[in-house]
């Protein structure tokens, strides 16, 4: 299967709210809950020759702290590690939104 920028889909609210209630539930009150990229330093990646998506990759960096890897894939399927690779993503905590049924 060749990826054509297509993948994913739109979900409710009301499935993403239980999904990340889900998750919180899983670990403690003080974990990181989302990682926020600023539309700019998307842009940087989506805009590369080739460049069909952005695939995310869970880490934990030299802090001990979980962040997300973020960089570009092509159709077939493969990332652009000559690319731009995004992380220092902002943690939410402490940069969160105010309350919310995804946050909360």
């Amino acid at each position: 299967m060749a990826f054509n920028g297509d993948e994913g889909k739109v979900v409710t609210l009301a499935d993403a709210s239980v999904w990340t209630a889900n998750y919180r539930k899983t670990i403690p009150a003080d974990e990181i809950i989302a990682h926020f990229f600023g539309k700019n330093q998307l842009l940087k990646i989506l805009n590369q020759k080739g460049c069909v998506g952005i695939r995310f990759y869970y880490g934990i960096g030299d802090d001990g702290i979980k962040n997300i890897v973020a960089v570009g894939a092509t159709s077939d399927q493969n990332d652009m590690t000559n690319g731009i690779i995004l992380e220092y993503a902002f943690r939410c905590k402490p940069y969160c939104s105010g309350g919310n049924s995804l946050n909360s």
